[in-house]
């Protein structure tokens, strides 16, 4: 993980050149004092570099000879992006100081030969109404929190690392010592000539700003594929063919939804004689089929697809393909080596690293495995990556992912938390849980600040990974996974842990199907909350500040998160009392907006706080009013069902309302979404008076497989029994419906490219 610092300032002797350096950029500006000018972008003073990134980004370089870095690193991944020069003015002012301006900051630098430092450079910005001033020293106090690499061996809450938002509206990433990308291989910097390389994050109030502009130097989150939100089942046991099939057998029989299913270490060989493993674990890594367990690997495989539930596998890679593999042969021709020793796993090794994904992969991707999940801890023991300042986790998440696409498809990762720009590397993989009630809660937490660092979707042990058995437990952590990226179970190698949500008892089982069937429901939702995510870089769950920063409320809600623009829960996370295990937990409404209770559908008015309580089956889960919430009907397998029929929840706003939420679809697993290949519906929801207007424009856009017609139903909670409604003009009644208890309106099915009107009256 990149180190964050301070830069001490050096001594250099090209301090008597300070007033040439001066003359010569005032030279290059061709401006009188005073006269506003625009300069370039980037901006060269002699051995100082200024790049305006973002109008709330800055990159400081200083460089002997002049010598710049242009190379992306694993950080700074996408160097495209530049505020135009007509955006920006640069005006001399007294004593050979410039003053530069961009849409959002003010400058105040004196090209004096030295690098950028606290005497020859101050920032002004924006921070709660008042000009503050921001100087190059990373002194962080008031870090609002990012993601941490695993919750491996974590007990309890531990402190968090930085993510880009502070409550004093800065951050500061030191990207000097990283490797830079030469060819799409990692190279270490020359850093005695390339001595400063920081990245000044200055915004103020605006963190959805800092965010976007992570995004610009870092490139965006990429759209991942859409059966990774999903429904997982994951555990750590040797099953049998059979045995996997009848798990997903059970899902279905037990009315349970599954998209995934991962195969754990069981799947391969245990019989290493050579190499030193995970801390000794030799038979924890390897490529060759058990087939004492799967005699036919590839009809499995094949089974599994037949019922609409992708594969992965487990990948401990620490040791390599090695002599017992049954294609290590090839492997060692394809090295060009004499097989006389065991070539070491070697990640600094291009040609290695090739052979390795064509020998160790691709023939079980060949026959059909959809991705790998990397579950390497090794960093505490191998840290980085020979001979380079990359973390080996770093690293080898950038080569598996970009491996992942090798078929065609959007990349895939699943692996633990690499530090800055692994956010392109999507779904992380938070480590070996333990299964108590601190650690639910800390998950809690830890998932609403993450987005903050660039982790976005945190694939989480549902359950925990080990510990004691806990049906109550379980529950509550289900109803917080069904609002996360992925709903994914997984347990240790342990009889007593089977997390098949069916076998913990009636009432257990009862509450958990609830959850997964919402989860199912809410797949159109999410899904355009990750778009949303892609093209803003703003958190699928995010902290309360992120959107209600204004309000000094929304920097104290640690257990409280939204998620997406619509949805916002505070999830249980301590034990209940009595027969159906009431338990509760605080929840704070944001001022300003009206807030129904998903479950209830009772009203709260925003600018209050209240301690709610919750039965087993349910929990604080609120759904904003006045917007259209995207649903389907449930479906067992919530990620690949077409969305042939549009469910739309829609509450009261708190007064007149004019909101409209994107609902984004494409064929969920190529690349076609980069080519402009997908389809957005504007939904909007018109409240004046006691009039409400629900307005589903054509869709926009087209995809390999798009539905062409759907039909639609409309959810109208608090709204009266029989509520006379037009539909296109046409009279009709609402109905009640009895799951829900909402008045809802059918709509027949019609092209998705004709408008649909409701209107009706409150």
């Amino acid at each position: 993980m990149y180190t964050l610092k301070s830069l001490k300032t050096t001594e250099l002797t090209m301090k008597k050149f300070a007033g040439l350096f001066v003359a010569l950029a005032l030279a290059s500006i061709g401006a009188r004092a005073s006269e506003p000018v625009t300069k370039t972008n980037p901006m060269v003073f002699g051995n100082n570099r200024l790049t305006i990134v973002t109008p709330t980004l800055l990159r400081l370089e200083y460089a002997e000879d002049s010598k710049f870095v242009d190379e992306p690193t694993l950080f700074a991944y996408d160097r495209t992006s530049l505020v135009d020069t007509a955006d920006i003015t640069v005006t001399p002012v007294a004593d050979g100081w410039l003053e530069i301006t961009t849409p959002a900051l003010r400058i105040k630098y004196k090209p004096d030969g030295f690098p950028f430092s606290t005497y020859n450079l101050n920032v002004y910005y924006t921070l709660r109404g008042k000009e503050k001033k921001f100087t190059n020293r990373f002194l962080p106090k008031n870090n609002l929190g990012g993601p941490i690499e695993t919750l491996d061996r974590v007990t309890a809450e531990i402190p968090m690392n930085d993510g880009i938002l502070s409550r004093d509206g800065w951050y500061m990433i030191d990207d000097e010592r990283s490797d830079l990308l030469v060819d799409g291989w990692i190279k270490p910097r020359d850093t005695k000539t390339h001595l400063q390389d920081q990245y000044c994050f200055i915004y103020g109030d605006d963190y959805k700003a800092a965010l976007a502009s992570l995004g610009a130097i870092s490139g965006k989150v990429p759209m991942t594929r859409k059966y990774i939100h999903g429904v997982w089942y994951c555990r750590y046991w040797d099953y049998t063919a059979d045995e996997f099939l009848d798990i997903i057998r059970g899902y279905d029989e037990n009315d349970f939804p599954i998209d995934n299913i991962v195969f754990d270490m069981g799947w391969h060989t245990n019989d290493a004689t050579t190499g030193t493993g995970h801390n000794g674990h030799l038979n924890w890594n390897g490529y060759t089929w058990n087939t004492e367990l799967i005699p036919d690997p590839a009809a499995l495989i094949d089974s599994c697809h037949a019922r609409g539930v992708t594969v992965s596998l487990n990948d401990h890679p620490h040791d390599g393909l090695r002599p017992h593999e049954h294609n290590y042969t090839d492997f060692i021709k394809a090295l060009g080596s004499d097989g006389k020793r065991v070539p070491l796993f070697n990640t600094a090794d291009s040609s290695y690293m090739a052979a390795f994904f064509e020998y160790a992969h691709r023939p079980h991707e060949r026959m059909g495995i959809d991705f790998w999940w990397l579950d390497w801890q090794q960093n505490y023991l191998y840290p980085n990556v020979p001979g380079h300042q990359s973390t080996t986790l770093q690293w080898l998440n950038e080569l598996y992912y970009r491996d992942s696409k090798a078929m065609g498809q959007r990349g895939a990762g699943y692996s633990r938390w690499g530090g800055w720009g692994d956010h392109r590397h999507p779904i992380q993989f938070s480590g070996d849980a333990q299964s108590n009630w601190p650690i639910l809660a800390f998950e809690v937490k830890l998932t609403a600040c993450s987005g903050q660092g660039g982790c976005y979707y945190w694939a989480h042990d549902i359950g925990g990974f080990r510990g004691d058995p806990n049906p109550e437990l379980t529950v509550r952590w289900t109803q917080f996974g069904a609002l996360s990226a992925a709903l994914r179970v997984h347990s240790t190698k342990d009889a007593r842990l089977d997390r098949r949500p069916w076998i913990s008892g009636e009432k257990e089982t009862e509450a958990m199907r609830r959850m997964y069937h919402m989860r199912s429901e809410l797949m159109p939702y999410i899904y355009s909350s990750v778009w949303q995510t892609h093209n803003t870089m703003v958190p699928l769950n995010r902290s309360m500040f992120i959107d209600y920063g204004a309000q000094k409320e929304s920097f104290s809600q640690p257990q409280q998160f939204t998620f997406g623009d619509i949805i916002m829960a505070a999830p249980i996370t301590s034990p209940g009392e009595g027969p159906d295990k009431m338990a509760s937990q605080k929840v704070w409404f944001p001022k300003g907006e009206v807030w129904y209770d998903f479950f209830t559908h009772e009203r709260h008015d925003g600018g209050a706080t209240e301690t709610v309580a919750k039965a087993l089956d349910e929990f604080p889960m609120y759904v904003r009013g006045g917007w259209v919430l995207p649903m389907q009907p449930y479906t067992a397998r919530p990620a690949t069902t077409p969305l042939e029929r549009l469910v739309m929840r829609v509450y009261p706003a708190m007064d007149d309302a004019d909101n409209t939420f994107e609902l984004y679809e494409d064929d969920g697993i190529t690349l076609d979404y980069e080519k402009g290949m997908y389809a957005t519906t504007q939904l909007n929801y018109c409240q004046k008076g006691n009039r409400a207007i629900v307005t589903v424009h054509p869709a926009n856009g087209s995809y390999e497989g798009q539905v062409k017609r759907r039909s639609y139903l409309l959810q109208l909670p608090g709204v009266a029994e029989g509520t006379k409604v037009k539909v296109n003009g046409r009279s009709q009644k609402t109905r009640t419906d009895a799951v829900t208890g909402c008045q809802v309106v059918e709509v027949s099915e019609m092209p998705v490219t004709k408008k649909l009107t409701i209107e009706y009256n409150l």
